[in-house]
């Protein structure tokens, strides 16, 4: 099971510029250093929260604005290519490629397809799949569930503190990514 985003692809960049043109827009002002310290890695409705934004309705319209600005910065979003070869040697070998990510699916799937890397995955599983965010191990245990698989078969790659430890609570074997 991989994250996605800081693990897989390097979108740091991508996310940010996304994100500040998005809020920009309303007039909140935010540098592309402070996004990737304060904010990359955090759920979008926590994100806007934390910004100061806590109506549902603005959350939901600029969560589709962020998503719809999103591909103008992919010249910018970088593939791990020796995490992904190992998982590919993995695959070809009888083993599952899991996308196990907080990040919305449309940012998922925009991003797997610029990558032309979806033949390569056998499941997603989102933010938007379960209630609670990383640090709960909810989302790996899901695509455990999904693939019939216990944590004694899984292993995770991380690259987030919230991350680690639902992997961590997860009970599968982990491992850190630093790209």
């Amino acid at each position: 099971m991989l994250d996605f985003d800081g693990t897989l692809v390097d979108t740091r960049k991508a996310n940010a510029r996304a994100y500040i043109e998005t809020l920009g827009e309303r007039g909140i002002v935010l540098s592309e250093q402070e996004y990737l310290k304060r904010f990359f890695g955090v759920r979008c409705i926590e994100f806007m929260q934390m910004v100061g934004i806590s109506d549902p309705e603005e959350i939901r319209r600029l969560r589709r604005r962020k998503v719809e600005l999103y591909p103008k910065y992919f010249d910018s979003v970088v593939l791990n290519e020796a995490l992904w070869g190992w998982c590919q040697m993995m695959r070809y070998m009888g083993a599952k490629v899991w996308i196990v990510s907080t990040g919305h699916i449309d940012n998922l799937r925009n991003v797997i397809s610029y990558l032309n890397i979806a033949d390569g995955i056998d499941g997603i599983i989102s933010g938007d799949d379960v209630e609670r965010p990383k640090p709960n191990p909810d989302c790996f245990l899901e695509a455990m569930r999904r693939e019939g698989v216990t944590p004694a078969e899984s292993i995770i790659f991380e690259d987030s503190e919230v991350g680690i430890e639902a992997a961590r609570r997860s009970g599968a074997a982990y491992s850190v990514i630093k790209l």
